[in-house]
């Protein structure tokens, strides 16, 4: 016996068929990712983790300021751009000690 071709998605209530699916991560589960990269990223690897936990936050938000936004995605984007500003200011402030230290 053979499934037809629309009715798989009557068996998961939560799926959205075809026109409304999207793969990957929903919005809840990218916010706490992204606020996960942003802790890790302030002891290990900020300049890696600082813009990956951005991307995530601002995934999480719908890719808009406006309208409600999860407190976790707010967080990832905050605490990644410091992570990232953090992770630059290091990296500028070490080139420039050992350029310093040359002439």
């Amino acid at each position: 016996m053979m499934a037809g071709f629309g009715h798989t998605t009557r068996k998961h209530p939560r799926s959205r068929g075809r026109a409304g699916s999207r793969s990957g991560p929903d919005r809840a589960s990218l916010g706490i990712i992204g606020l996960i990269c942003a802790i890790a990223g302030f002891f290990v690897l900020g300049i890696v983790l600082g813009p990956v936990a951005v991307v995530c936050g601002w995934l999480a938000m719908g890719r808009r300021w406006t309208g409600t936004q999860s407190v976790p995605a707010l967080v990832a984007l905050v605490l990644g751009a410091i992570d990232t500003l953090l992770a630059i200011v290091w990296l500028a402030s070490a080139t420039g000690s050992a350029a310093g230290g040359l002439f």
